[in-house]
């Protein structure tokens, strides 16, 4: 590595960092000031506050807004190095353009590396700890009620329920199939069943057993049953953000039990996606910023960083609107993650074409 290449590594991390720091700080008081009341009135111990929510809400806080707080760490100090000629002298001296953004990419590839392993490995741990403290110490006690449920629970056996209530985990016009191919061999039905949390088991009432065979039926009634059933309660109570809690291996296993449940696991596939998606975007931004900020304007760094900040939340809307187009069933959950950076990395070829050589 060349003096120019550890010049602009060393200016590269260390801004980034420093931009990360201040505005980590900003945000953890802005945050305090919203959740204090909450802290106070469910009497929050000091320790749970700075250990499970804060420590844990910095590292979820970073890797959201990473390639946003790169794109404009690039544009802040590329910009002031065009204002004092630096940029123009690099490129007088026998440096090409693509040499120079050699040291932007090394930089690039080194917080996509921290960045992705925090997705994947180190920060979904780290969310459960902090959504357990909000669910107890910030949120409102969870209740969902649920309706006409009929998935797979295992190969072969299949469970339906009219209502299922959170609050008190009971469900109601319970029934648990079992196949053999398309032949039904056994029908089971409950009135109503409450999931016992400590047993591990659904507590049927009321219920009545039908097994079936090639010559025979077989009929079983009464009152009370304990049954156990490959799915539980707390799976029907799990918030919606739940799946950012789950590391790769465990994503990758919820993705396969939804699908063979028949559910949708289109946020589970998109979540995956975007674990490494968002990462990548900093290629795509570090590109657009060097483009945009490398040429010496009128006006100063103060334009160039208005047009970056501006990039940068048309990013975070097209971020939004491939969510919304995945709700609506518009777009699949791989195209929605990227689409983002492929429309951003056409702006980033048009503006390197356009960059000062």
């Amino acid at each position: 590595m060349k003096k120019l290449d550890v010049y602009i590594i060393g200016k590269f991390i260390g801004i980034y960092f420093l931009i990360l720091s201040l505005i980590i700080v900003i945000v953890i008081i802005f945050d305090i000031s919203e959740h204090i009341d909450d802290f106070v009135t469910k009497n929050a111990p000091l320790k749970n506050i700075v250990f499970d929510y804060y420590l844990t809400f910095i590292p979820f806080f970073i890797n959201t807004f990473s390639s946003l707080f790169v794109f404009i760490t690039v544009i802040f100090f590329t910009s002031k190095m065009a204002y004092n000629t630096e940029i123009i002298a690099i490129l007088s001296s026998g440096v090409s353009f693509p040499r120079m953004l050699y040291p932007y990419f090394v930089s690039a590839t080194m917080i996509f590396l921290f960045s992705l392993a925090l997705n994947h490995f180190i920060i979904p741990p780290a969310n459960k700890i902090r959504l357990e403290f909000e669910s107890q110490y910030i949120k409102s006690p969870y209740q969902k009620k649920s309706m006409n449920m009929h998935l797979q629970v295992q190969p072969n056996i299949y469970l339906y329920m009219s209502n299922f209530y959170s609050s008190s985990n009971r469900a109601s016009h319970f029934c648990l199939e079992r196949f053999e191919g398309n032949v039904l061999k056994s029908k089971l039905i409950a009135d109503y069943a409450i999931y016992d949390s400590k047993k591990k088991v659904w507590q049927l009432n009321n219920y009545f057993i039908r097994d079936l065979s090639d010559s025979s039926e077989v009929i079983t009634t009464g009152t009370k049953l304990d049954t156990v059933v490959n799915f539980s309660a707390e799976e029907l109570k799990q918030r919606d953000n739940v799946v950012t809690s789950m590391n790769y291996f465990e994503l990758q296993d919820n993705i396969r039990e939804q699908k063979m449940r028949g559910q949708n696991p289109n946020k589970a596939i998109l979540e995956n996606h975007n674990r490494t998606s968002i990462p990548f975007s900093v290629f795509v931004l570090t590109l657009i910023g060097v483009s945009i900020s490398s040429r010496k304007i009128r006006g100063g760094i103060g334009m160039q960083i208005g047009i970056g900040i501006a990039l940068s939340f048309i990013y975070i809307l097209c971020l939004r609107f491939s969510e919304v187009f995945i709700q609506v069933g518009v777009a699949s959950p791989l195209l929605a993650a990227w689409i983002p950076n492929f429309i951003f990395a056409l702006v980033s070829v048009v503006l390197y074409i356009r960059a000062p050589k």
